[in-house]
């Protein structure tokens, strides 16, 4: 009788099991956003790879990666940019808040996302590449797209050497003069424009953007088909993702879906500090002379450990930074110099050798065309300004020693008073700074008379009556 019922109820346990069953495996992780406001960096990169993982595991609906990005390193963009177009999970990049940008790198990042947002009154592109020793050549007021006069002619123009210079390419932006900056402008050209052909964006501009440095205001990216929409804050870009489609899935992006920001963990954050020039120089130098200072003091432990950790953190700064080691090892020798100035005697020659190195060394350490990589300026001033009063120190009290008497060690006893302990013809005992010497005299001495030291030979002091001096 009680069969009936018996089955519904294990019908609706067995339809419960697998509605829980269904949850557990799909849950709605809701939106992830995150904002960076730095140049792109290493830790930019640990960053934002992490934080898509994170959405994935949680399988979001949305990430969403507000920036505001002056550009940054080729290396870490590329890594984010593998870390998108990977994501199972749909990107959305957003330039916030009003008044950002996006250039340099940030425009790759914004042309590889699923969706490509900004916020009113901000910007994108600039993205030419630049390299080490300098950034390649951009087009010139007189090319035909930048509303200049078109000098060209069927000719091939000589430059400064008289040989004939890169033609200019069909779209009229004159190459760079170096085969290897023709090399990197070509691929951040094709690379960008693959991204653009990859979400149906404006190719051309994007080739723009890498060959002739053109920058959009949002207005102008979105007539021209950059990016696919502006939206006044992040609530009004999930307003406008609500229902949208993208990959063939449509997001569900209700009012009451869940936003999670991301926050920079503990080795982001270390990652973009020691990411700072500032910073990597500081420490190198910091380095140097804590080691430096254990090697002439053996046994002070905390300089020679805190300089080798320091050493060992900018070695790790500086290999995840664009060096020039030419810079690296001129700074070295800088540091090097200075410091040998305290132990040696050139009168100032080896301390300013070393500041003059330093000085260059550290003008050439970094890529200064990299945006947000730009030289610590400020603290090279400092280091060498503070080394230049040191060497002018040293070198003052080096001269000022040698008019002083000596004033330790056996030669101070030259010019000093003696008493005789006995009388004596040649030689016989004194008493002169509190001990007794054997002493030697050209005259007769009597016991208690005055002397004055004048030479010393071993142990045997040559002296001679006061009186006669």
């Amino acid at each position: 009788m009680n069969i009936k019922p018996n089955r519904l109820a294990a019908a609706a346990l067995l339809a419960f099991g697998a509605w829980l069953t269904v949850g557990a495996q799909s849950p709605n992780g809701g939106v992830y956003v995150l904002p960076f406001q730095d140049a792109v960096s290493a830790g930019t990169s640990h960053y934002i790879r992490t934080g898509i993982d994170r959405a994935v595991a949680a399988n979001a609906e949305l990430v969403i990666i507000e920036m505001d990005t002056p550009g940054g390193l080729d290396t870490s963009m590329r890594e984010i940019i593998q870390a998108i177009l990977a994501s199972p999970v749909p990107v959305a990049s957003y330039v916030y808040p009003d008044g950002a940008r996006a250039a340099s790198a940030g425009t790759y990042i914004l042309y590889a996302s699923h969706v490509a947002a900004m916020a009113p009154g901000t910007a994108t592109g600039a993205a030419t590449p630049v390299a080490i020793g300098g950034a390649p050549a951009i087009p010139t007021p007189g090319n035909p797209l930048d509303g200049g006069e078109d000098d060209s002619s069927d000719e091939p123009a000589e430059d400064a050497t008289g040989d004939a210079a890169a033609p200019a390419p069909a779209d009229g932006f004159p190459q760079p003069g170096t085969a290897s900056e023709r090399k990197a402008i070509n691929d951040a050209a094709a690379y960008l424009r693959s991204l653009a052909e990859l979400r149906g964006r404006n190719a051309d501009w994007a080739e723009n953007a890498v060959r002739g440095g053109e920058s959009l205001t949002a207005e102008e990216a979105l007539e021209l088909g950059v990016i696919d929409m502006i939206a006044q804050d992040r609530g009004d870009l999930l307003r406008q993702l609500d229902g949208r489609l993208i990959d063939g899935n449509r997001l569900s992006l209700p009012a009451s879906t869940l936003v999670t920001v991301v926050e920079p963990d503990w080795r982001t954050k270390f990652l973009t500090v020691i990411s700072n020039p500032t910073i990597a120089i500081f420490l190198l130098s910091a380095g140097l002379f804590g080691l430096l200072m254990e090697g002439y003091n053996p046994g002070a432990i905390v300089p020679g450990v805190v300089g080798a950790i320091c050493l060992l953190v900018a070695a790790y700064a500086l290999q995840i930074m664009p060096v020039n080691y030419a810079g690296l090892a001129l700074m070295l020798l800088g540091l090097i110099l200075m410091i040998a100035e305290f132990f040696v005697p050139s009168f100032g020659a080896l301390g300013i050798g070393g500041i003059a190195a330093f000085v260059f060394g550290s003008l050439m350490l970094f890529d200064t065309e990299v945006p947000g990589f730009e030289s610590a300026s400020a603290l090279v001033a400092g280091i060498a300004f503070g080394g230049a009063l040191a060497v002018m120190g040293t070198v003052w009290l080096a001269m000022r020693a040698r008019q002083h008497a000596v004033v330790s060690g056996i030669e101070e006893m030259l010019g000093m008073k003696a008493e005789a302990l006995e009388d004596f013809d040649n030689e016989g005992q004194v008493w002169v700074h509190g001990e007794r010497w054997h002493a030697r005299s050209a005259g007769p001495v009597i016991k208690g008379q005055v002397l004055t030291v004048r030479r010393i030979n071993g142990l045997v002091l040559d002296v001679e009556p006061a009186s006669n001096h």
